[in-house]
């Protein structure tokens, strides 16, 4: 039923390891096993990419020195044991040769052995292979000079004209106000609550290879739980390979897998340390290593819904192969707190109104960091992730849209902890506003190349979704302060100048379009059971929104200072999962084992 070998559902289903199938194949076949090898013996002339296998899906073989003496080291779990037979009867020399070793022994020799190559390709292979789409410049030498022109301008006016400078100030944010409250406003005409679309293709029929990337960084509390919500995943365990990436001074994440009994399908997957310390890196150096024709990424707090990989294979499978990637909802998980209930807001905003306007329109969708569904091919075309930009989900969007992919939605969420408090909140958003900046500069290196990649309809839409979130976040304060300090001149002397009165006027439009547009696509996108409370989220949304202003100023600042650097969010435990019937905990063991009756 899943196209693979017997082998390879014993082992998958945990009914022999993967090592006593291959001693006992040895055995049967009359050859050597070989426990463990040296990887410096083993001769390869660069790195191995591993999901370019042999036909019948296994590693391929690999010469190995050993006393001087050349072996050939084969690991066999889909081939037919026929076939070996009769591949090795009335062959005493190639007999003397070959050797049985586990494919997790030969795996890691080979992983020992790229190491290096692996890392080089993922610091530097975007980079070298297209400068122009990569971070790790943060402006050419013509962005400089026009930005240097432009502080020196402002300089100038602050200086000599400050009233025009104001104005300038005044006239740029309320055009970027503007956009994104038109954005909302289009938005929330056709914002509806979170519904759960149909799968059609057969849950029994073949399905192909699914990698899982799991990210992990300073996550040693959250491992239990992220193992149970990934052993939750409904998709054949022989089909389905899980990266759990650590990198290799985390010796605390390390311990904690360590202390687990993993699944066959789990591999941890070790990147040596070295800068940039991004997210995007740790993907990087774990994608060739991967087998799978689609590919999903999720954070360690991720509750992803069971059925979310059978939704897009039916989506992927369905449509043609223009379309690359599908972004899964985020749903932010209830919580008293004021702060986490202003996120989940935000989240329902985006995911459930903002997201699926976009998508209708075939626009371009800036990604979630979480829970992208990407078509292989497509993610190899267009260079994978650039490890030195700080939201690498906005820029991978961007960039697949430029290629001639398409990014969609599908409806199984993945639930998600908001940030608890200001001080863990904070480094995030700062983060997001930094990236969004730096996905900016990247590709309006060149905007006539740009616009002839995009469109015009989607060269603008970009504009207001990277440059105007940004400029809007950074514009809100000073309207703010206008507004006080304009107001209070107003109220003592009871009339202000026709210039001043007009921009009192313009700046409360401002203010209170954008807080009504954003609150409106807000609540159309909640369901009756999360809209308790929510006036009380709408009154605390100004001093939600003077926070967003404080990230975006930090995020210039850190542009300027450390812009490759990546503020981790920590994700302390949120819960303790347990069986319903029972009340007893569940282990990750038995949330990782198969059933087969699914």
């Amino acid at each position: 039923m899943n196209g693979t070998s017997l082998a390879a559902e014993l082992i998958a289903a945990q009914v022999v390891t993967e090592e006593r199938y291959c001693r006992a194949l040895a055995t049967l076949l009359g050859l050597p096993f070989l426990e463990q090898i040296e990887p410096s013996l083993v001769v390869m002339r660069t790195a191995v990419r591993f999901e370019a296998l042999s036909r019948d899906g296994d590693l391929p073989p690999l010469f190995y020195y050993s006393h001087e003496r050349p072996l050939l080291l084969v690991a066999p779990l889909n081939a037919s044991v026929d076939d070996l037979v009769r591949l090795t009867r009335g062959k005493p020399e190639f007999r003397q040769r070959l050797r049985i070793v586990a494919p997790t022994t030969l795996r890691k020799a080979i992983q020992a052995r790229s190491r290096a190559s692996l890392m080089r390709a993922a610091v530097s292979g975007l980079a070298e292979a297209a400068p122009s789409h990569s971070a790790r410049t943060v402006m050419t030498g013509y962005q400089g000079f026009v930005l240097g022109l432009l502080g020196a301008s402002f300089a100038a006016l602050a200086i000599f004209d400050f009233g025009r400078l104001a104005l300038v100030i005044h006239a740029a944010g309320s055009l970027a106000f503007l956009a994104c409250v038109l954005l909302r406003v289009a938005a929330a005409m056709v914002a509806r609550p979170l519904k759960l679309a149909r799968i059609e293709t057969d849950p029994c029929a073949p399905v192909p290879i699914y990698s899982v990337l799991v990210a992990l960084r300073h996550e040693a509390d959250i491992v239990p739980e992220l193992l149970v919500a990934l052993g939750k995943i409904d998709w054949p365990r022989s089909r389905l390979e899980i990266k759990l990436i650590c990198e290799s001074d985390d010796a605390a994440t390390r311990a904690a897998l360590a202390a687990h009994e993993l699944h066959p399908c789990v591999e941890v997957i070790v990147v040596p340390a070295g800068n940039p310390r991004t997210k995007p890196k740790a993907l990087a150096y774990a994608l060739p290593q991967c087998k799978g024709e689609f590919v999903v990424l999720y954070d360690a707090e991720d509750r992803p819904h069971p059925l979310q990989l059978r939704e897009a294979w039916d989506r992927f499978s369905r449509e043609g192969r223009e379309l690359g990637c599908l972004q899964a909802p985020l749903v932010i998980s209830r919580s008293r707190p004021l702060l986490p209930r202003l996120f989940a807001l935000e989240y329902a905003a985006l995911f459930r109104g903002l997201l699926p306007r976009l998508a209708s329109w075939n626009a371009l969708l800036p990604l979630g960091g979480t829970s992208n569904h990407f078509r292989r091919e497509a993610l190899d075309a267009v260079g994978g992730w650039d490890p030195y930009n700080v939201t690498e989900d906005a820029d991978l969007g961007l960039r697949l849209t430029r290629f001639g992919y398409r990014v969609d939605l599908i409806t199984r969420p993945t639930h998600e902890t908001a940030p608890a408090d200001y001080d863990t909140w904070l480094p995030q958003r700062t983060r997001w506003f930094k990236g969004w900046m730096q996905t900016w500069l990247v590709h309006m290196r060149s905007p006539r190349t740009l616009m002839r990649d995009l469109g015009f309809g989607n060269f603008m839409l970009m504009q207001v979704l990277f440059a105007g979130m940004v400029l809007s976040a950074l514009a809100h304060v000073f309207f703010v302060i206008t507004i006080i300090a304009l107001g209070t001149t107003l109220a003592v002397k009871g009339a202000l100048p026709t210039n001043h009165a007009a921009i009192l006027a313009l700046d409360i439009f401002n203010v209170a379009a954008g807080y009504t547009a954003f609150l409106i696509l807000g609540r159309r996108t909640l369901a009756s059971s999360e809209r308790p409370g929510f006036w009380t989220v709408a009154a605390a949304t100004p001093l939600y929104w003077l926070a967003l202003s404080h990230g975006a100023w930090r995020a210039v600042w850190h542009l300027i200072r450390q812009p490759h650097h990546w503020e981790k969010t920590p994700h302390p435990p949120s819960r303790i999962l347990v069986r319903r019937q029972t009340g007893e905990a569940i282990t990750p063991a038995e949330a990782l084992r198969l059933d087969n009756r699914r």
